[in-house]
């Protein structure tokens, strides 16, 4: 990395290089060998965290095209595709899907082609391969298994360790073992079960540094603050519907609306009944912002069409009024959104 802009320290170089925005390093490494040696080395990135110049992008993975994640740059409302995640699953789905350490990381989850005779899932419904992507040199990356296969479990990083949990291992077998992962030393421990499995898919939410699961159609959620004092079953009374953290409070949709929800106190935020025919998109927070992404409109009595989508809908939430607004559709996914997390980088 020597001589990177001539007349300056390469230190201070590599600050300069440490504020061009993300989406136009590929465009940077084409300058030269040196250039490119920088904009790949993890110094650059460690200088953009000391800069206070790290973006916030939005990695997403639909049903259409298979296997293929797009990042969003909600600054400069533009996506960015990545390369083809190379599992040899099919059509990877039921996954879980968070970022920790700069990488984002895909864990788990099963195939979504499903033959049509057996019903089964490409002979593959649960699997323990863990990915992660790496942005700095664009490339995936395979690490150490989880200790059991599953799919549709929860999934969230706690104190910058992955948890995950519960789920299913077999198209049938419902499970409440629960694991830990340092991305650092590349190994897999377990931690306390949940006290209960429900027999149904569950997804997890961290909030006030607790992981929160929540199972489909119950009211029951049970969260873990430290993994040494295991879990505890709490029932705050949610409404069942998409979810979104921002800024640590807990938004959701639900009967054409988006609520507020604290504890036992909800507070209605605005309508969303132009979401009531679309099923299968991602609700996430960003930043004060609510994203509404992908998914399909479903048939009605008029229409039995399924028309995949690659739209964007953003509620602003942090000011007075809350306002929608539409950001650029994805340019390549489009439909059930399969995975949909933030990156720092």
């Amino acid at each position: 990395m020597s001589g990177l802009i001539e007349g300056l320290p390469d230190a201070v170089a590599l600050r300069c290089l440490a504020r061009v925005p993300f989406y136009l390093y590929p465009k940077l490494e084409i300058v030269s060998h040196s250039w490119r040696a920088a904009i790949r080395s993890p110094e650059l990135f460690r200088a953009r965290q000391e800069i206070g110049s790290t973006e916030e992008l939005l990695c997403v993975c639909a049903f259409d095209p298979e296997n293929l994640w797009q990042m969003y740059d909600p600054l400069r409302d533009l996506w960015i595709t990545l390369p083809v995640l190379p599992t040899k699953v099919r059509h990877l789905a039921h996954f879980g899907v968070v970022s920790t350490g700069g990488k984002l990381f895909v864990l788990g989850g099963g195939s979504e082609d499903v033959d049509p005779l057996t019903g089964d899932q490409d002979g593959s419904f649960a699997t323990n391969e863990v990915w992660s992507y790496d942005p700095v040199v664009r490339r995936w990356a395979q690490h150490a298994s989880m200790i059991l296969p599953r799919a549709m479990f929860a999934c969230c990083v706690l104190e910058g360790k992955i948890i995950v949990a519960g789920g299913f291992t077999s198209c049938r077998k419902s499970i409440s073992q629960a694991e830990m992962y340092d991305h650092e030393k590349d190994v897999w421990i377990p931690i306390p079960d949940l006290h209960c499995t429900h027999n149904s898919a569950c997804t997890g939410l961290v909030i006030g540094g607790k992981v929160h699961v929540l199972h489909k159609g119950l009211s029951k959620v049970q969260v873990l603050d430290n993994v040494c004092s295991g879990w505890t079953v709490e029932d705050y009374g949610w409404l069942q519907g998409p979810m979104a953290v921002v800024q640590g409070a807990l938004y959701v949709m639900s009967h054409g609306l988006i609520f507020k929800q604290e504890k036992e106190v909800r507070k209605v935020v605005t309508s969303s009944s132009e979401f009531r025919r679309r099923i299968g998109f991602a609700m996430t927070g960003v930043r004060d912002e609510i994203y509404v992404i992908g998914g399909v409109i479903g048939p009605d009595r008029f229409n039995w069409d399924i028309k995949p989508m690659s739209d964007v809908d953003i509620l602003t939430v942090g000011g007075d009024r809350p306002t929608w607004r539409q950001a650029a559709p994805m340019t390549m996914c489009r439909g059930t959104i399969f995975g949909c997390t933030q990156l720092r980088i």
